[in-house]
């Protein structure tokens, strides 16, 4: 198909048809396997935390062995089953998170065009900026649903092997179990959000290929590339402006007060790379050939 497809763009288009075109977008999208399996891994890693948690400290003694190691808050597990929460999104969001999301981003338009849809889906009359937006919302829906999926998981396992209450912030302060509760829904808001980023670099490599595998393989690649870069001591000027380098500052929420500096940091750093990568995915998308 050529360029002259685009002029369906110019056609009305109804919101309601917007509408059910993501509708159909996140169906097809949640009923692949594919889909399926990476949320049950997602799932699976509070699991295997809590448990791994609740073995080591059937004797009493504290997670690590009281050396501080592992993701944040771990050493607060036994004690309050809400901060399996905290440690479930700082463990998955290193690479599990991101990695999900990089699979599915991949493929949203290399999929297409692999399977030989996508040349029909631009004959509907949509156009494709609306496709591209649509493919782009039904992503970072994704992502919530992700994060959301890890953080409810890591609520029941933790309320089913540790006891709940009142917590303790990182400032040593005491809030009440239903604030705990309210600083985790924030907590998981953060962690999604802080995956925007990686959704347009995954459409943007998407744009570029006609492989679903390959689209997914390059962006995989480029996330484990970025954080392997992010932990080199000598590129510490550039690393304030890798998408993953302020991920963890949603541990912010869990102080009293809130710390929003790096939050800000990140948001706006995920804003950013959502804009450069979104348009780069709309610039390519928009003047390429599609043929299948």
């Amino acid at each position: 198909m050529s360029r002259a497809d685009t002029a369906g763009a110019v056609r009305p288009v109804s919101p309601l048809w917007t509408f059910g075109l993501l509708r159909s977008e996140l169906t097809t999208t949640f009923r692949r396997w594919r889909t399926l399996a990476l949320l049950a891994v997602l799932a699976g890693v509070p699991v295997l935390v809590g448990i791994a948690v609740k073995i080591e400290t059937g004797d009493g003694s504290s997670p690590g062995g009281g050396g501080g190691g592992g993701p944040a808050f771990i050493s607060q597990i036994t004690n309050n089953g809400l901060f399996l929460v905290f440690t479930a999104l700082a463990a998955t969001l290193p690479f599990f998170l991101p990695m999900a999301i990089g699979v599915v981003a991949g493929d949203a338009i290399a999929g297409e065009s692999n399977s030989g849809t996508l040349r029909y889906l631009l004959v509907a009359p949509a156009g494709r900026s609306r496709l591209l937006l649509t493919k782009y919302a039904t992503v970072v829906i994704f992502c919530l649903v992700a994060t959301l999926v890890v953080a409810v998981s890591a609520l029941t396992v933790g309320a089913l092997l540790f006891p709940l209450g009142d917590l303790t912030t990182i400032s040593g302060t005491r809030i009440s179990f239903a604030e705990g509760l309210g600083r985790a829904l924030l907590i998981a808001l953060a962690v999604a959000a802080s995956l925007i980023g990686v959704a347009a670099l995954g459409l943007f490599v998407s744009t570029l290929t006609g492989s679903g595998i390959a689209a997914m393989a390059t962006t995989v690649g480029l996330l484990i590339t970025i954080q392997i870069l992010d932990q080199i001591p000598q590129l510490h000027a550039l690393q304030p402006y890798f998408f993953s380098h302020y991920w963890l500052s949603f541990a912010d929420l869990m102080r009293e007060p809130v710390y929003w500096d790096e939050l800000a940091k990140n948001l706006g750093l995920q804003a950013l790379y959502a804009a450069v990568f979104g348009s780069a995915a709309w610039a390519r998308f928009t003047t390429k050939d599609v043929t299948a």
